[in-house]
């Protein structure tokens, strides 16, 4: 038996990196999954190649509330009540001091992390199956800070106490509510974080933030969507309120 057979995922940035990575993953174990994101040719090549009878994709913005709600009404019309919900959607902000800091990038990065995670969690949950599982994309810089990212910083916490409030509430339901916090994973999303932050390229970019990691070197999306795997399945299912550090000890 899979881990995931019969289940229905929902899961927001599902059109690349950890998104994606994971939605194939929770495919092969057996689930359908709704792909939520704002990169409609992305998204219409990934349930392309996941197949239209396991995935179906459809455009909304996190920070849009109403079109959060018409993408999980989509996805429990095609697919049924959900189980899991990973709300995965995030930006990386500017690399700048807090003096220099642009206001209107601040409030954005905080509306997608902070308010979009809030809005999955607001639509899904009256949609969800008891004993079901959300998790939600925080960071090792949600458990640790850096200089010169307040608003990423700032946002991947805010993640945690939201997942904590939530976790609490739907305790009764039998729903666990956990943040997963990768450490730096070799995508394009974190390529442009650390080439911004170093001014280097991608390759001495990545050399020095290797140096920053105990063990060594990046994780891998398909490391990421096996812990999200297990946050996911019943494997899981005494754990809760938890943050799930997947971060080769940058954060210990």
């Amino acid at each position: 038996m899979t881990q995931l057979q019969d289940k229905v995922a929902l899961i927001t940035g599902g059109e690349s990196g950890i998104g994606l990575a994971s939605a194939k993953l929770f495919v092969a174990e057996g689930a359908k999954v709704v792909l939520v994101g704002i990169d409609q040719a992305a998204l219409e090549a990934a349930e392309k190649e996941i197949g239209s009878e396991h995935a179906l994709a459809v455009v909304a913005d996190v920070t849009d509330s109403a079109a959060v709600a018409a993408a999980v009404s989509a996805g429990v019309e095609k697919f049924g009540p959900l189980d899991v919900v990973f709300s995965n959607a995030g930006i990386s902000g500017a690399v700048a001091k807090i003096p220099d800091y642009p206001e209107d990038v601040f409030a954005r990065t905080l509306a997608v992390h902070i308010g979009g995670a809030f809005h999955v969690l607001k639509h899904t949950l009256p949609r969800m199956n008891d004993g079901g599982s959300v998790i939600i994309t925080s960071s090792v810089v949600g458990l640790v800070g850096f200089g010169d990212l307040s608003a990423y910083v700032a946002a991947k916490h805010g993640q945690v106490g939201l997942m904590r409030s939530a976790a609490k509430e739907v305790a009764g339901r039998r729903i666990r509510v956990n943040t997963l916090h990768p450490g730096p994973t070799s995508t394009p999303f974190q390529d442009d974080i650390e080439m911004t932050a170093t001014g280097k390229s991608q390759a001495d970019a990545a050399r020095d933030f290797d140096a920053m990691i105990p063990l060594g070197r990046h994780t891998t999306v398909d490391e990421i969507a096996q812990a999200a795997l297990y946050l996911a399945s019943d494997a899981s299912a005494m754990v809760t309120s938890s943050t799930f550090a997947i971060d080769g000890g940058m954060s210990g």
